[in-house]
């Protein structure tokens, strides 16, 4: 699986006006629907049940809000980096400021690890997320996180 498969470069954003776990949901919900037309109001619904069910901050500032949804065919991601960290309920309880979301077709089950996984294990990475937070241009954001594959393959 590749970056490049599940995420545009048009579902990459910076924001400065987030201020809490909601609203990052409600804007990766709006995202998921301009840019892959996915229903925004069952996005969002879809992400808090699944933060219901326990915490998608996976620690280092990073979340991985993730939801399988009806009505799409491949998995697909949304970056969001925030210019001020929120709370997110973390396992280490710092703040976020990075949020890969992925959004799964419902029947979606090693397609939607194997995305899972490589978003993860990339954003593990210290220096993959200190080149995402030393930039604030969506389109530089993508080459980042696009790149860093190749370069992990290396």
């Amino acid at each position: 699986m590749q970056f490049t498969q599940i995420l545009r470069p048009d579902a990459v954003r910076v924001y400065s006006s987030v201020s809490s776990k909601k609203r990052l949901l409600h804007e990766l919900g709006s995202i998921a629907e301009s840019v892959y037309g996915l229903d925004q109001q069952r996005v969002v619904d879809a992400l808090i049940e699944r933060e219901n069910l326990g915490p998608t901050g996976v620690g280092h500032g990073v979340a991985l809000p993730h939801a399988r949804l009806e009505g799409i065919d491949s998995v697909v991601g949304a970056l969001v980096l925030l210019d001020t960290p929120i709370d997110f309920n973390s396992v280490d309880r710092q703040p976020v400021d990075l949020a890969f979301a992925l959004f799964a077709p419902e029947n979606a089950g090693v397609e939607h690890l194997k995305a899972l996984a490589l978003v993860s294990r990339t954003l593990r990475d210290p220096s993959i997320c200190a080149k995402l937070r030393a930039n604030d241009d969506p389109a530089t954001l993508h080459t980042i996180i696009t790149e860093s594959q190749s370069v992990q393959a290396a």
